[in-house]
């Protein structure tokens, strides 16, 4: 008998709890889009019926997971828990000191407020919103050196989430060295359209900032998701395991800042990690006052437990595999529908080019945003913008037209199935049938800082409500 490799996506594992999802009229949804400012970040998660609002602290937890949340030790200081969390994390990244936080946008805040000033220049391939704003409210630049790939959506690359090396060497040579505190490389590189970046990448970035004395970070979200494409499309890692392909791309640096809330597996929750020991002593201080103590940092001991399994779990080559081909399996049917998306498709995400698909509508009208708020008023579906709105706000007030204008639809990990999908699918194609029905938008109000979260929009032609 001939073994035959299956076309079906099968979820490496099995469903033991379920949580029941609504389903709503379209006139309840047009209610809703309403009622939150035409802002997906306001609607109540109860009337979304396929939320892929983000992938970041919405995925389903093991039972392993769930084990050890049970035995946690909720000690205020010193607590077990702790210190398997802190295991886990120099097991996989080889840094010396770990810092928990709540989140990844603690770690950037501890991190950046105790390195940035104004002046500095923070390069990156791609900064990320809260990432962006951090080092922003400390008066620095956040400078994206995207590789020249990444500017052409449709175009077919490996490693399109790359940092521009000759960029970053004339960064270097153009600003000074003094001016740099840390050179950040984003795995994947999520402003981007989930891209990955190469180990080449990473290590010619790490080689040059540390020529010219600069300390290398990773922003490492999606750590595993970024050893995945290098173990499949990078040649020399075919035969390494993702956990290995992983230490050796955090060898090339001298930290990171993570939320684990991604490709930790949990909930909630993140940490800082370095080698530095005297700013390690300087970030811990600051930690006190805007985490807590250095052994949870923000997090209770059974989120310390669920991040120490989830960081293995996360890298498991079974559940890689499953999740990049669920990505990839709706990012097909996209393309033969001739829906025009961000290829090739990434780890967490598939990103849609609604400047390429509503033509109709001006950059600053916010094309992402209209295609967001249409998918979610005929199926229910819930993505991001990553445009004009997210990012065209500058740090001095200004208005700048976003280079891409996307819709990214990021999914919880082990939360949908392959009907889901199906199901998605339909709704796109269904909406880019009627696409010529969708309006630009306008903001109403917003707030100065990473306003997407919070802003309310109307429908151009439409009077202020």
């Amino acid at each position: 008998m001939r073994a035959f490799e299956p076309k079906s996506i099968i979820e490496p594992f099995r469903v033991r709890s379920v949580e029941p999802i609504r389903f709503t009229t379209m006139q309840e949804r047009e209610a809703a889009l309403v009622a939150a400012g035409y802002n997906p970040f306001l609607l109540r998660a109860e009337d979304v019926l396929i939320d892929l609002l983000t992938d970041s602290g919405t995925g389903a937890m093991s039972a392993r997971q769930w084990a050890g949340m049970m035995a946690s030790d909720e000690s205020y200081a010193g607590a077990s828990s702790f210190y398997r969390f802190e295991h886990s994390v120099r097991d996989v990244t080889g840094f010396r000191h770990v810092i928990p936080t709540h989140q990844g946008r603690a770690a950037e805040h501890i991190l950046f407020a105790t390195i940035a000033k104004p002046g500095h220049v923070i390069p990156n391939n791609a900064h990320f919103d809260t990432t962006r704003a951090h080092i922003e409210r400390q008066g620095a630049q956040a400078l994206d050196l995207p590789c020249e790939p990444s500017l052409d959506p449709q175009r077919t690359h490996p490693f399109k989430g790359d940092m521009d090396i000759d960029a970053l060497r004339a960064t270097i040579e153009r600003v000074g060295r003094a001016r740099i505190p840390a050179v950040m490389i984003t795995v994947t590189n999520n402003a981007r359209g989930g891209q990955p970046v190469s180990m080449a990448n990473v290590r010619a970035a790490s080689e040059l900032a540390r020529a010219n004395g600069i300390p290398f970070l990773i922003d490492a979200c999606r750590f595993a998701e970024n050893s995945w494409f290098i173990k499949t499309r990078e040649a020399g890692y075919e035969a390494m395991k993702p956990i290995d392909i992983a230490r050796r791309m955090f060898a090339l640096a001298d930290g990171c800042t993570m939320s684990a809330k991604k490709d930790g597996m949990s909930n909630i929750g993140g940490f800082l990690a370095l080698n530095d020991d005297e700013l390690a002593a300087r970030c811990r201080n600051l930690e006190i006052l805007t985490e807590g103590f250095p052994t949870y940092g923000g997090m209770a001991g059974y989120d310390l437990e669920a991040v120490a399994q989830g960081l293995y779990e996360a890298l498991d080559e079974a559940y890689l595999r499953y999740r990049i081909r669920s990505i990839e399996y709706l990012g097909e049917k996209l393309v033969a529908a001739g829906v025009p998306i961000v290829q090739p498709t990434g780890g967490h995400a598939v990103y849609i080019d609604a400047r390429s698909l509503l033509r109709h509508i001006p950059p600053e009208q916010y094309p992402a945003w209209s295609l967001n708020n249409g998918l979610y008023l005929l199926g229910g579906v819930r993505g991001v913008e990553v445009g004009s709105v997210m990012f065209g706000r500058q740090s001095d007030g200004s208005e700048k037209v976003a280079e891409l204008d996307l819709v990214r639809l990021a999914f919880p990990r082990r939360v949908y199935t392959q009907s889901h999908v199906d199901y998605l699918a339909e709704v796109i194609l269904e909406i880019a049938a009627q696409k010529a029905s969708l309006p630009g938008y306008r903001i109403v109000e917003q707030a100065p800082v990473l306003r997407h979260f919070t802003a309310r929009l109307q429908p151009v032609g439409t009077a202020r409500g």
